[in-house]
């Protein structure tokens, strides 16, 4: 049998920690002037995968 091959591009955006999944922000790369500054600082909190998206994400890294 073949070994599992982890699906690179998920490996570049999602990180397994212990209880959960973290990912990066939506909204972050350009353009950033039209918001405002609370804005901006809560889009630099860390994110979690949802619940319901954790299981493919697993699936794709290989977890």
């Amino acid at each position: 049998m073949p070994k599992m091959k982890t699906h690179k591009g998920a490996a570049k955006r999602f990180k397994v920690k212990k209880n959960s999944i973290k990912r990066g922000s939506a909204f972050r790369s350009h353009i950033l002037t039209k918001y405002s500054a609370g804005q901006k600082r809560g889009l630099r909190s860390p994110k979690v995968v949802d619940k319901t998206n954790e299981r493919a994400v697993k699936v794709m890294l290989g977890v």
